[in-house]
């Protein structure tokens, strides 16, 4: 019970920024559970199971708010599945353990730079269309391998090629049910066919992921509230750094001194 609740804070949490803001909950709930000793694999198959049901409300309230652009959803979604299933099938192919410093790496890079972009302004230069399909394409894949990207890598792009922030977020939540299933649909083939080997302790966190899925779907239809009663600036810091002080704590148990 302690563990579910702990985790449906984590999820709470993570999801009323990413509902807000586009990103950060697979960042912020992999390196909780990384940081719990959950190896790489099963921490990304864990949040995306969870995602499967949290991506499902925030892309529901979106829709609800009129926050997506269909046009873009439709050129963006296919992308991101394919992008997410190679990095499912590569994350699961290899053992955790001799990933896991890649993955803590990633999340770091992930949090410095959600820290950092709080104290620029987002661009507004134009970026060709045809950088829609490779952002997609690399957004699916970071997030399947790491746990978590598609957020921070295609929001970014979006915003960058001047597309209005309400229907970026509200696309990207949307389209990002869709790579999630697809990557959980990956996974559970890895485990059925037995190209997954280390999945077998994957029902030892099922409170875990059972606690990121209730507080995540809480606090969707929350996020609207969020972003206006927080400022951006002010979650960006705090969502980077968090993720910096976990990346930290894991590469210390890494290093044996935790």
């Amino acid at each position: 019970m302690t563990e579910f609740i702990l985790f449906a804070i984590v999820g709470f949490l993570a999801q009323a920024v990413d509902g807000a803001l586009g990103m950060a909950y697979g960042a912020i709930s992999s390196t909780v559970l990384l940081s719990f000793g959950v190896p790489p694999a099963q921490a990304s198959a864990a949040v995306h199971a969870a995602e499967v049901f949290t991506t499902a409300a925030s892309g529901t309230a979106h829709h609800y708010h009129r926050n997506i652009d269909w046009k873009l959803f439709w050129r963006l979604a296919p992308f991101g599945i394919l992008g997410g299933c190679l990095g499912a099938f590569v994350l699961t192919s290899f053992d955790g353990d001799m990933v896991k410093p890649y993955v803590t790496t990633y999340l770091a890079v992930i949090g410095l730079w959600l820290f950092l972009r709080s104290f620029r302004k987002i661009p507004t230069n134009p970026v060709p269309t045809r950088l829609v399909a490779p952002l997609g394409t690399v957004g699916g894949f970071l997030d399947a391998a790491g746990g978590g990207g598609w957020g921070p890598m295609v929001v970014t792009g979006l915003l960058g090629a001047g597309a209005p922030p309400r229907y970026v977020i509200g696309t990207v939540n949307a389209a990002e049910f869709l790579i999630t299933l697809a990557v959980s649909i990956t996974f559970i083939v890895a485990l059925v066919t037995g190209h997954w080997q280390e999945a077998g302790a994957l029902s030892t966190h099922a409170s875990s992921v059972l606690g990121l899925i209730v507080g995540g779907i809480v606090a969707a239809p929350l996020a609207g509230w969020m972003v206006k009663a927080i400022r951006e600036r002010t979650l960006l810091r705090l969502v980077g750094f968090l993720i910096m002080l976990l990346a930290l704590f894991q590469t210390a148990q890494q290093l044996g001194f935790v």
